[in-house]
């Protein structure tokens, strides 16, 4: 039998948004794919930017699709974010929290108080969250000029949906470096550590990231040293990815994930 792509890798580190659906609608024949690139044995990991949803209801989501999967399959930016702040923070420290209910019980995991006002708060943690308005970056502003440690989820610029693309957390994150002249560390892609702790969680040795941007899913591959396939499904073009510099541009380009199941 001859090998296809998906054969060179022991576990996928998959993109949600834009590569497996778009809003409330799957990207056609991804589930088929990823079922199939299971029965190989290869290791699954939904990897995602997005931090306003909870992983099991990320996971329901997927399954609603037609994904066979569970919670464990998934990691988020908001977990990877509260990682990072429970690395640098004492325990029961109190964190200014903008995004959703979802990334507050992540904060609240890892033994962190969660607040909305800046003052007392020793860190602020920014994930995307449709109801976010100016009294809440205003507060978060404040605690960072207050010399507060600032973790963003991700800084993607845009959110691709059924509707086109939309506002995403680097739009806000913008809005509050532009306020306070700071940068924020960051947990999700291109930044490693999301990366970094879904494969290590697989035990994977050769994993292979797939997405739909290039300056994100793309470009977090080439920072951890993983091979990375790019889907036209989303945000970034062949064209695009052509452009860039070699050592920048994606391993492999594909129409969708079906390419796994093909020769490179």
């Amino acid at each position: 039998m001859s090998e296809t792509l998906v054969d060179r890798y022991d576990a996928l580190l998959i993109d949600l948004d834009g590569t497996v659906y778009r809003g409330n609608d799957a990207v056609p024949g991804t589930a088929e794919a990823v079922a199939l690139a299971r029965t190989k044995g290869v290791g699954i990991r939904y990897v995602t930017n997005n931090a306003s949803r909870s992983p099991q209801a990320v996971a329901d989501h997927l399954v609603e699709l037609g994904f066979s999967t569970s919670v464990d399959e998934v990691s988020t930016s908001s977990q990877a974010a509260a990682a990072m702040l429970a690395e640098r923070l004492p325990k029961r420290s109190t964190v200014l929290v903008l995004g959703t209910k979802a990334l507050e019980a992540e904060v609240l995991k890892r033994g962190l108080i969660p607040t909305n006002e800046a003052q007392g708060a020793t860190a602020v943690i920014q994930g995307l969250s449709m109801d976010l308005g100016w009294r809440e970056l205003a507060e978060a502003a404040v605690a960072i000029r207050n010399g507060a440690l600032w973790v963003a989820c991700n800084v993607d610029a845009t959110l691709p949906t059924e509707r086109g693309l939309l506002p995403g957390n680097g739009s806000l994150v913008a809005a509050l470096r532009t306020a306070t002249d700071q940068e924020p560390l960051v947990a999700g892609k291109p930044a490693t550590p999301l990366l970094q702790q879904a494969a290590k969680e697989l035990g994977a040795n050769r994993p292979l990231v797939i997405g739909d941007r290039l300056d994100t899913d793309i470009l977090g591959a080439v920072n951890a040293g993983m091979d990375s396939l790019l889907v036209l499904t989303g945000v970034s073009t062949a064209e695009e990815a052509q452009a860039l510099p070699e050592e920048q541009r994606p391993t492999y380009v594909g129409a969708d994930l079906s390419v796994l199941h093909r020769l490179p």
